[in-house]
């Protein structure tokens, strides 16, 4: 090609623009009818509010020096620029707040590994509404942007944050091993995390077992029960909070489309409590992803419970494609 777009970057072509513009239209309406307004922010930040939201989001982002000398950064994701919106222009309402939003992000990642430098999200943030109540609201609000969508098919995983990180503790763990287990982890890297578990000096046979078990652990409610009989007490207590969102998911009538992942960690710093990822069987990848962000709003001094999601608007739509393209050849 003589004039090529860089790697992680794409044009967008009129057709292709019409449908992706239609399925932003399906998903503001979603957001809309359940009362979330729409909002939008710079799309660069100074680089020391990503870096207070979240140290690693901060590296992924793009940063340059403006005329002054200030460092800036160009948005990797928008709930923390939601977060610092909450916490500044939002400061003598009352919660809660629930704002969506159809916006472009960019990350340095590498794209050789197929990840995207400029890419869509449309999302919601519900900040103010504790959980397990308020998780279950935003994974309503999710399955209806996915119907919306067309994605009928696609399934929410739901796991915790810091059940890994708590069962570890109640092991009797040391910190720096649990890093490397939990990087492992959040790595999706089963051999280092065998490799990095056989390392823990003084780990029982039952607790080594039940380390190696848990993250291929998934299904319904069920799953929570046979990781008990597998480790005992100590997964009973790390469990009990993932148990409790899926009760209030159950109560609001979603939970036939989750599917608990009791090994499931996202790689951003700021979860709290359950997080979400979202795939769909048509594409075989992840198309979206959020979570419990409690403590995101007290670094931008104002202390409020948080949840919600990003679905990647350009997976979406191939997934979209490609479940029309399976039921087509299911019907002939």
């Amino acid at each position: 090609m003589i004039h090529p777009t860089p790697p992680g970057t794409r044009d967008i072509l009129p057709d292709e623009m019409r449908e992706l513009r239609a399925l932003q239209s399906a998903l503001r309406s979603v957001f809309e009818e359940h009362r979330y307004g729409e909002v939008a922010t710079p799309t660069i930040e100074y680089a020391e509010v990503l870096r207070r939201g979240d140290e690693s989001y901060a590296n992924a982002a793009y940063r340059f020096f403006d005329e002054r000398g200030d460092l800036l950064a160009m948005r990797s994701d928008m709930t923390i620029p939601i977060a610092r919106l909450v916490a500044t222009r939002l400061q003598s309402e009352e919660p809660p707040f629930r704002l969506s939003y159809v916006a472009r992000a960019y990350r340095a990642v590498n794209p050789q590994r197929g990840q995207m430098r400029e890419f869509t999200q449309a999302g919601i943030e519900l900040i103010g509404a504790p959980a397990p109540d308020g998780t279950a609201e935003v994974v309503a609000v999710l399955c209806a942007a996915l119907d919306a969508a067309g994605l009928n098919r696609a399934i929410v995983g739901l796991g915790d944050a810091d059940l890994y990180r708590q069962l570890l503790a109640e092991f009797g763990v040391q910190e720096q091993a649990r890093e490397r287990i939990l990087t492992r982890l959040a790595e999706h890297d089963l051999v280092g995390l065998e490799l990095a578990v056989g390392e823990v000096e003084g780990l029982d046979a039952e607790a080594h077992a039940t380390l190696l078990a848990l993250p291929g652990m998934r299904g319904d409610a069920e799953v929570i029960d046979r990781a008990i009989e597998l480790g005992g007490p100590p997964v009973e207590r790390a469990t009990q909070r993932l148990r409790a969102t899926y009760e209030a998911l159950f109560a609001r009538g979603v939970s036939e489309r989750i599917r608990l992942d009791l090994g499931l960690l996202r790689d951003l710093g700021y979860y709290t409590g359950a997080i979400l990822e979202v795939y769909d069987p048509a594409l075989g990848h992840i198309v979206g992803g959020g979570g419990r962000y409690d403590r995101l709003l007290e670094r931008f001094g104002r202390d409020l419970p948080a949840a919600g999601f990003a679905l990647y608007l350009e997976r979406l739509h191939v997934a979209q494609a490609e479940e029309e393209r399976q039921m087509k050849e299911e019907r002939e």
